[in-house]
């Protein structure tokens, strides 16, 4: 029997997962560990890095929807054949950050929307929070299959920039979220929003540096600005017909994903 600590994780992944091995599953250095996990349409494996000769690291892959799936140990070994040794079951759930970043995609250019979350504001939420939250909801945006004519500015493309209105943008850089505002920018509509200005007279520019936030007023402004450091920015991946391969630097892990 193994343990895995969580036994769930978001529908965008990426969280670190733990296992525990028995005593039995310990072993001599020269055996590797994957984890596979088995969807009903997709499955992943992933590598393992030892942390110690009791447990194992790796990362949770993004799946596609929500379910319970099963996870196999699976331990190879040089002239040996692959062994599963131990199996469990494991959940891909649908969380807040998901939640959220599903609803700003649907609210991009609903002005009643967007007022709610400036009336948010008002409770500003600590800086660490703001950190764990640019962070999540980065990787759930990332992860959800926008349409292909989806825009910041939201549907009506036909607004011009000179009626003034709340965006996306707005939202994401009054709350000082970087690597949100950096996601929207690289989006459709994303760089249009910077000039706009909402009904104080406000662009995303005037309100970062109205708030102080320099690096994000940087990320805005400067041509050669960098994507922030973030998560995501550890893992690249690699599409190859049904299958893609995404390696985490930050633990070295590597994830294989295939449409079962």
């Amino acid at each position: 029997v193994m343990k895995l600590n969580p036994q769930q994780a978001p529908l965008y992944g990426d969280s670190v997962i733990t296992v525990q091995l028995t005593e039995e599953e310990e072993v001599e250095d020269d055996v590797v560990f994957y984890l596979v996990f088995t969807g009903s349409t997709v499955q992943h494996c992933t590598s393992t890095r030892k942390i110690n000769p009791g447990s194992l690291e790796t990362i949770s892959p993004g799946h596609d929807c929500c379910e319970t799936v099963k996870v196999a140990l699976c331990a190879s070994r040089e002239g040996h054949p692959v062994l599963v040794v131990a199996e469990e079951s494991f959940q891909f759930v649908q969380d807040e950050a998901y939640d959220a970043a599903q609803f700003l995609a649907t609210c991009a250019g609903n002005q009643q929307a967007l007022n709610f979350t400036r009336f948010l504001d008002r409770s500003r939420p600590p800086a660490a929070d703001v950190d764990f939250l640019d962070e999540k909801v980065a990787l759930a945006f990332r992860h959800l299959k926008l349409p292909a004519e989806w825009n910041v500015l939201g549907a009506d493309q036909s607004l011009t920039e000179n009626i003034p209105r709340e965006t996306l943008m707005h939202f994401a850089v009054r709350l000082g979220l970087l690597r949100l505002t950096w996601f929207l920018l690289q989006q459709p509509g994303g760089r249009g929003a910077l000039s706009i200005h909402n009904n104080e007279g406000a662009t995303p520019v005037s309100l970062a540096l109205e708030r102080g936030y320099q690096k994000l007023h940087r990320l805005l402004t400067e041509e050669e600005a960098r994507e922030p450091d973030s998560w995501s920015t550890l893992s690249h991946t690699v599409h190859s017909g049904d299958y893609s391969v995404k390696h985490h630097r930050g633990l070295d892990v590597y994830m294989l994903t295939a449409e079962a």
